[in-house]
């Protein structure tokens, strides 16, 4: 070996910042400070999974739940804009035909045809260019968008029995 080229070794005290562990090493520096130890590093210590997964749990559930809430919100905005009855007829699917009645007759809703169907079958049949099939088809489309289509008033047999006697006389 070559003379006066290495460097002088000293008798080192080693002190960790974190825990205040001492102890001696040989080192080219007489005092040594470091962070972490092998006394307090997660590593060693076995914290290190619990640590962060204590962290990162919480931080996690929080933001799934609020991804939850939205998607909810989200769910219940379009399920409520589904079943609005300020919706066109045009979301019906009706046959041109029908929806060009419709519209000639100034029922531009979902909301005016359920109105028309509540005071009977034959308020919108009266609709010139709008018939039975569009009728059925309409009463169809609006049950499968989910609308609670109103029952047609029914007319009693002995009232019809009753006119159609009168009719023959």
């Amino acid at each position: 070996m070559k003379a006066d080229i290495h460097p002088t070794v000293f008798q080192a005290k080693v002190t960790c910042a974190s825990c205040g562990n001492t102890w001696t090493t040989t080192s080219t520096r007489k005092e040594l400070r470091i962070d972490v130890c092998s006394n307090c590093h997660p590593f060693y210590t076995g914290e290190s999974a619990k640590l962060l997964d204590v962290e990162g749990q919480v931080d996690r559930f929080y933001k799934k739940l609020s991804a939850r809430q939205t998607f909810v919100e989200q769910q219940k905005a379009k399920e409520d804009s589904l079943n609005s009855s300020d919706r066109s007829i045009d979301d019906l699917a009706l046959a041109p035909r029908a929806t060009s009645a419709l519209k000639s007759a100034g029922v531009l809703t979902i909301g005016q045809v359920l109105e028309k169907l509540a005071s009977g079958d034959a308020a919108l049949l009266e609709i010139s260019g709008y018939g039975q099939s569009a009728l059925t088809s309409t009463k169809k489309k609006l049950r499968a968008l989910g609308f609670e289509v109103p029952e047609a008033p029914k007319v009693e047999k002995t009232e019809e029995a009753a006119g159609e006697t009168e009719a023959a006389e």
